[in-house]
């Protein structure tokens, strides 16, 4: 069954882990897929009602929001798990690493498939949103913090907001800093500060010429 290969994948990825029955009784990443596997039985039987019952039951109890209708593979493993989310149309492969706060969401501009599939052995970072109908390719890493909005290849690492790929197959693309990412907002604030100190100068200038 796919509930002991979450077992035996979070014991053999998370160093904290010390025994199966610690993973069992106390992960609320474990519970919630626990309530995911059973809420997509019922979905898959056409039991939508229930599905959902279930499904928020196991959000009220581990923080966690699972779609019903959401396609997981083996071994996922959510690690801490406060604040994830994954969509409906959303896919994951096997081995994938999701920690807090993490979204796989939509951007309500898509009907059908609307959210994104994440391919075998990706890594989501705490707190990244990956938004849309694109797939983020095998053993992918995004970055803590990222907001990823369109496709990225295998063996990639994507950071910042949008998401850009820094690293692809071993090789450095761009300079890789999760810390000091560009912040749009403050760039754009710095811009406007340059145009206003040059309209400034203008009107000084034409002061003096009167």
């Amino acid at each position: 069954m796919k509930i002991f290969e979450d077992l035996k994948s979070i014991k053999s990825r998370d160093p904290a882990a010390r025994n199966i029955f610690e993973i069992f009784f106390l992960y609320s990443g474990f519970h919630a897929l626990i309530y995911y596997r059973i809420a997509n039985f019922f979905y898959r039987h056409r039991l939508f009602f229930i599905a959902r019952l279930i499904s928020q039951t196991g959000r009220f109890f581990t923080g966690i929001e699972i779609h019903p209708g959401a396609t997981i593979g083996r071994g996922l493993f959510i690690d801490h798990g406060s604040g994830v989310v994954i969509g409906e149309t959303a896919e994951i492969g096997d081995e994938c690493t999701l920690y807090q706060g993490v979204t796989l969401g939509g951007t309500g501009k898509d009907i059908g498939k609307r959210h994104p599939t994440l391919g075998n052995g990706v890594l989501v970072g705490a707190g990244a949103k990956v938004l849309g109908p694109f797939k983020v390719g095998d053993r992918a890493k995004i970055a803590a913090g990222s907001v990823v909005l369109t496709e990225i290849p295998p063996d990639s690492t994507a950071v910042g907001a949008p998401a850009r790929v820094v690293k692809r197959d071993g090789q450095r693309q761009s300079d890789l800093d999760q810390i000091h990412i560009p912040d749009p907002v403050s760039q754009e604030l710095c811009r406007m500060r340059a145009e206003i100190e040059k309209l400034q100068k203008k009107i000084e200038t034409l002061e003096k010429g009167e």
